[in-house]
């Protein structure tokens, strides 16, 4: 039999408060203060009315020229589809200006508290994908921006797009702001919720299925279920069914879909392919043996959503011992076009090691669930992030919701959002500064709409350009 040692009461330790001391990584068992007070002090050096402002600051670029910046570095031949893709409407125009407009809200209030943000946090960035064991989850799905940064810059960004969205599909301007309103209205309570909750229940709360009651938005049942069903379908068998063939020696070979996929050389093909090798030494050990079950049949170029349009993205076909496919992503990652702002707000501004290991370490950071295959590699010099594709992902477009869906979607996009922030910031913290009443939540509506119209004359401008032929633009791809 086992001895089990006497169990004694811990004997004070004036030094420690206790006979256990500090350990690093861990909080103090002594605070001073609480972090809702020191939130809710924070109002003092910046009012919540504040948020209300937007005012374009000095120097700004103008649209055409902020475009022009962002391509730089992207694959020339693609960048008018990205160019063509932005002047579709004002909604896509912010879709992929996430640059222009952190260089925007870096001249606005912000409180100083950080949180692992997503940097590119608007309505079309939350979706549905497959956990582990095929089960849809709907959380954030974009991380390329992603940084430790200023919270309210996701949640403006947001509200915003929330705007723009609602303008798009028709809706008034009541509509639009209403929209804005309850997306911030959301995080605030979902925020004060979980600042009261103990901290495990905080991490985990608010489960995918409780998403509707909690934010009250069950006018949009009937599309997240079409939503559903279709991201049930999307899976990498599915894509490779349409994407690939069988050629005379009956091995599985990509065909080309120009302009939007396209087969790459041999060299090309052998680069992305080798780097999944250290891909592999990126990911946990108890996914090797499944991976170790596939092997390399195929690479190809992808071009991939608005904001990505030109960054460097391949295809990789996989099949196991019955010719089942997986297809993976690589897919390069820059970096954040967040980052040259920072420094001057207090935030701390590293060089990340690896571009492709800060995206991945992000999303880790801000989803409840995350792609098990998701990890980082190199390709010829350029980092790169790895992921599942076509993972059972679907997606709402808040561009072609009803009218009556929008605050809706608001509502529930603006949860998540908290959700996320609350992984890395303390929700007491951001709770004590939000606050009960909607105080916040009426002065980031009103920059929401400010900042809706400057992004229209922006997407205006850009149109005239494309037309006096300043820019090149490819539409419809």
């Amino acid at each position: 039999m086992v001895a089990v040692p006497e169990q004694r009461a811990a004997e004070p330790d004036v030094a420690h408060g206790g006979r256990i001391p500090a350990v690093e990584g861990f909080a103090p068992r002594v605070v001073a203060g609480s972090p809702r007070a020191a939130g809710k002090a924070l109002r003092a050096r910046v009012p919540r009315s504040a948020h209300a402002h937007f005012e374009a600051p000095a120097g700004r670029p103008d649209a055409v020229r902020a475009v022009e910046e962002s391509n730089v570095g992207r694959v020339a031949e693609l960048t008018p589809i990205r160019v063509g893709r932005m002047a579709a409407n004002p909604f896509a125009f912010l879709r992929g200006a996430a640059g222009l407009m952190a260089h925007d809200l870096s001249a606005g209030p912000v409180t100083g508290v950080g949180a692992q943000i997503c940097g590119d946090a608007h309505a079309a960035n939350f979706g549905l994908y497959g956990d582990a064991r095929g089960r849809l989850v709907i959380d954030l799905n974009d991380f390329d921006e992603t940084v430790f940064g200023p919270w309210e810059w996701d949640v403006k960004r947001l509200a915003t797009s929330l705007v723009l969205a609602g303008r798009v599909a028709g809706a008034d301007e009541d509509t639009c702001r209403a929209a804005a309103l309850d997306a911030v209205g959301a995080y605030r309570r979902t925020m004060r919720l979980l600042a009261k909750l103990p901290a495990l229940d905080s991490w985990n709360a608010i489960a995918d299925e409780e998403l509707v009651s909690h934010t009250d938005a069950r006018d949009l049942l009937g599309t997240l279920e079409r939503v559903s069903e279709k991201a049930r379908n999307n899976t990498s068998a599915r894509f490779a069914s349409k994407s690939t063939e069988s050629d005379a020696d009956g091995a599985r070979r990509f065909v080309d879909a120009l302009p939007v996929l396209r087969r790459v050389g041999d060299g090309e093909a052998a680069a992305v392919a080798a780097s999944l090798g250290p891909y592999l030494k990126t990911l946990p050990g108890d996914r090797l043996p499944l991976l170790a079950r596939y092997a390399i049949h195929d690479v190809a170029f992808r071009v991939v959503g608005t904001g990505s349009v030109g960054t460097r993205s391949y295809v990789v076909l996989l099949l196991d011992h019955r010719g089942e496919p997986l297809v993976l992503q690589v897919k390069e990652a820059r970096p954040s076009v967040l980052l040259p702002y920072l420094p001057g707000l207090g935030f701390e501004s590293v060089a990340e090691e690896h571009e492709g290991r800060r995206v991945v370490a992000g999303q880790k950071r801000m989803q409840v669930v995350s792609d098990i295959l998701l990890g980082w590699t190199t390709v010829e010099g350029r980092p790169f992030q790895v992921r599942q594709f076509r993972n059972r992902k679907g997606s709402v477009d808040p561009a072609a919701l009803a009218v009556d869906q929008i605050d809706d979607y608001g509502r529930m996009t603006g949860a998540l959002l908290a959700r996320a922030h609350a992984h890395s910031a303390d929700p007491r913290l951001l709770a004590g500064y939000c606050g009960k009443n909607d105080e916040l939540d009426e002065a980031m509506a009103t920059f929401a709409v400010a900042y809706a119209d400057r992004s229209e004359a922006d997407h205006a401008d850009l149109v005239a350009a494309v037309r006096a032929g300043r820019i090149a633009a490819e539409a419809g791809v």
